[in-house]
C-alpha cells in the first residue's frame, strides 16, 4: 500500500462487516459477486465512454476502496486518491455470432471465478467485448461490499450524464460527489439502546426460524453447487389491479409482494407465526444527500409476521405496512446483534428465506440518456448466502422472480411456488375485502385434486354407512 495515494481510512459498517465475513469464509462460493451485461447496438463514442467511468470513479470514494483485515485488531476501508481505470477491452469482431455466444458464456462464467481481490484499489471490473462495428457486450461486475442496488442505478445514471456530455464535446455541469464515509460517522453516532427495544418487541416469542424443510428434495445435497434463477410476470391487467388498490388503500406494491410471501410460508409450515428476511435500503432520513450517496447501505433484516387466518386482508396489510414503517427508524442495526437480543439460539439462522423489492432500473437509465446508443439486453446474476431469495420486479407486468440453491430445491419445486405466488396476489386484487383463510392459494389442478379427494372421502363415509 502506498500511504501517498490514501485519501481516507475509516471503519467497515456492520452490513459490510457480514459481507466481507461470507465472502472470505466461503470463497469458492462467489458471494456477493454481481455481473451486469448489456448488449449495446450504435455508434459508442469510445473516448467518451473511457472519459465518462474515469470521471465517475473520480468522484466517488466507494468506487476507489480497497479493504484490509490481516493483522489488524478489525477490518478497514481504504480510500484511494486516484486508480487506474479497471477497463478491459477485447475485439471477437472477427468471430461468427453462434461462436461469439458460446464464447461469451464461457467469459461469463470465468469472470465470476475471479472474483476480486478485497485489497485491490477498486471492487468494480468493466469489460467492453466488440461483436460487431456496431455492436458491443458491456459487462460490468462489482462486489456488494463497495455497492448496493440503488448505488450502482446512481453510477450508471452518472455515467450516462458524462458520457452524452462528452459526446458533444461538452463538459457536464459539476456537481458534488458522494463520500461513503460520512454515512460511517452518522452510523457512529446512533443510538443502539432504542433499536435494541424496538427488536425486543419485534421479535418477542419468536424462538425458530421458518424452515422450508418440507418443499426440500433430498437427492439434490450431491450436485455441484449452483444458483438459478426462475422468473414470471403477472398480466398487465392484474398489475393495474394490484396498483390501484395500493394507491386506494395507501398500500406499497412492496407490501403487496411481501404479504403474499407470509401468507405462502404460513401456507407451506403450517405455521401461523413466521420469519422471513427483507431487504432495506437503510439509507438515512436524517443524513444529507444520503439518497444521491453511492456506497452500500442496503441491509437485510428479519420480519416476524403473524398470519392470522380470521384477519381481514386489508387491515392486516396495513398493520404490516405500518410495523414496516417504524422498521426503518431501525434499518441500521446489524442482523448478528439483533439475533442476540432476540429468543432464538445462538448459530441458527435467523431466516431461510429473503425477499428483496427491485426498483433501480438501470437499462432503463441506459436506454435513456444514451442517444444513438441502443441498449437491446441486459442480464445480471448474483448469490446471497440464503438458500432462497424472493425478487418482486416492478413494471407494466409485476415481475416476481425466485433465486434459489440448487442444492435445495428443484426447478419444478420453484415453479411451483411462483405459481402459488401468482395467485396469491390475483386473489388479493380480485377481491381485498376477504378474510386471510378465503384467499385463493391453489392452482386449478390443485383444485381438482382436493374436490376428488372430498368425493373419494364422501363415497367412503357413505358406503362405511
Amino acid at each position: 500500500m502506498k500511504t501517498d495515494n490514501i485519501q481516507d481510512i475509516y471503519e467497515l459498517s456492520p452490513v459490510q462487516k457480514g459481507l466481507l465475513f461470507h465472502s472470505l469464509y466461503a470463497p469458492e462460493l462467489g458471494l456477493y459477486f454481481f455481473q451486469l451485461s448489456h448488449t449495446l447496438r450504435g455508434n459508442l463514442n469510445l473516448v467518451a465512454f473511457e472519459r465518462a467511468w474515469e470521471k465517475v470513479i473520480e468522484r466517488h470514494t466507494a468506487l476507489r476502496t480497497g479493504f484490509y483485515w490481516e493483522e489488524i485488531d478489525k477490518p478497514l476501508q481504504v480510500v484511494y486518491k486516484k486508480i487506474k481505470l479497471p477497463l478491459e477491452q477485447y475485439d471477437w469482431r472477427g468471430i461468427n455470432p453462434v461462436e461469439q455466444q458460446k464464447r461469451l458464456k464461457s467469459f461469463l462464467d470465468s469472470n465470476r471465478q475471479r472474483g476480486f481481490d478485497f485489497s485491490q484499489q477498486s471492487l468494480i471490473r468493466l469489460i467492453l467485448i466488440r461483436l460487431a462495428d456496431d455492436a458491443y457486450e458491456f459487462i460490468f461486475s462489482k462486489h456488494h461490499l463497495i455497492l448496493d442496488g440503488w448505488s450502482h442505478s446512481l453510477v450508471v445514471k452518472d455515467f450516462a450524464r458524462h458520457y452524452a456530455a462528452f459526446c458533444q464535446g461538452k463538459e457536464p455541469p459539476s456537481e458534488p460527489g458522494s463520500c461513503f464515509g460520512d454515512y460511517i460517522n452518522w452510523l457512529q453516532q446512533r443510538d443502539i439502546a432504542k433499536a435494541e427495544a424496538f427488536w425486543r418487541q419485534a421479535l418477542k416469542g419468536v424462538k425458530s426460524s421458518t424452515l422450508l424443510n418440507n418443499l426440500y428434495v433430498d437427492n439434490l445435497s450431491n450436485q455441484e453447487e449452483r444458483y438459478d434463477e426462475e422468473v414470471i410476470y403477472l398480466s398487465e391487467a392484474t398489475t393495474a389491479a394490484l396498483q390501484s388498490l395500493a394507491r386506494q388503500h395507501r398500500i406499497t406494491i412492496n407490501t403487496l409482494v411481501q404479504g403474499a410471501w407470509a401468507i405462502l410460508l404460513s401456507y407451506y409450515t403450517g405455521k401461523t407465526n413466521v420469519v422471513y428476511g427483507c431487504t432495506l435500503s437503510a439509507r438515512p432520513l436524517d443524513l444529507a444527500d444520503a439518497e444521491s450517496m453511492i456506497g452500500t447501505f442496503v441491509n437485510s433484516l428479519p420480519v416476524a409476521v403473524e398470519v392470522d387466518a380470521e384477519a381481514f386482508l386489508l387491515p392486516w396489510l396495513q398493520q404490516f405496512q405500518a410495523y414496516q414503517v417504524e422498521m426503518r427508524h431501525y434499518d441500521y442495526t446489524p442482523l448478528t446483534q439483533i439475533q442476540g437480543w432476540s429468543e432464538m439460539p445462538r448459530g441458527v439462522p435467523m431466516f431461510e428465506s429473503i425477499v428483496v423489492f427491485e426498483n433501480y432500473p438501470v437499462a432503463e437509465v441506459l436506454k435513456g440518456e444514451q442517444g444513438e446508443l441502443e441498449v437491446l439486453d441486459s442480464g445480471y446474476l448474483y448469490k446471497t448466502n440464503y438458500p432462497l431469495t424472493v425478487v418482486g420486479y416492478p413494471g407494466s407486468r409485476l415481475g416476481l422472480g425466485i433465486n434459489y440453491d440448487f442444492r435445495r430445491f428443484d426447478t419444478a419445486t420453484i415453479v411451483g411456488i411462483l405459481e402459488h405466488f401468482r395467485i396469491v396476489l390475483q386473489s388479493m386484487a380480485t377481491n381485498p375485502e376477504v378474510r386471510l383463510k378465503d384467499l385463493s392459494l391453489l392452482t386449478a389442478d390443485e383444485q381438482h385434486m382436493t374436490f376428488m379427494w372430498e368425493q373419494e372421502a364422501t363415497f367412503d363415509l357413505s358406503f362405511a354407512a
